[in-house]
């Protein structure tokens, strides 16, 4: 399988509000940057976006090293949460109902599909990818903004 790297990012001006997610993926000397938003939505459903974005872009299963500075996508993944939320039918550990299910349904099944290795990075560090996405999210969203 081939080892691809893949960095995302969400942005959002108000939650809700209008929000933008951007993901770069990286294989060999190719590299290529997806982005888009909506005009009414959240910071981690925007986070979702770019992992779902990003991985449905693969054309083949793939090793993908996933790099995020959301902990919810990470943690939720990494520490089995959104499995869970999914076994019980989008219910949280605490009775509550899950928020997202749509993408988390989604994220799940292409995490299925390749071998997705979590990384999760410092926001607004070094990161000179994480970076990229970030500028190209809030782009998305101020395009929105009006």
């Amino acid at each position: 399988m081939k080892t691809v790297t893949l960095y995302t990012d969400g942005a959002c001006s108000g939650n809700p509000g209008p929000g933008g997610w951007a993901a770069i993926l990286l294989y060999g000397e190719h590299t290529l940057e997806l982005s888009g938003g909506e005009d009414a939505t959240t910071n981690n459903r925007m986070e979702l976006t770019a992992v779902i974005k990003g991985l449905e872009a693969l054309k083949q299963p793939c090793i993908v090293e996933l790099y995020s500075d959301s902990k919810y996508v990470i943690d939720a993944l990494d520490k089995g949460w959104a499995r869970g939320w999914q076994s019980r039918g989008w219910v949280k550990a605490d009775k509550k109902p899950a928020l997202n299910p749509d993408l988390w349904e989604r994220l799940l099944a292409l995490c299925d599909r390749h071998t997705v290795r979590l990384h999760w990075v410092k926001g607004h560090a070094d990161t000179t990818y994480n970076n990229r996405c970030d500028a190209l999210a809030v782009a998305e969203w101020r395009r929105r903004k009006g």
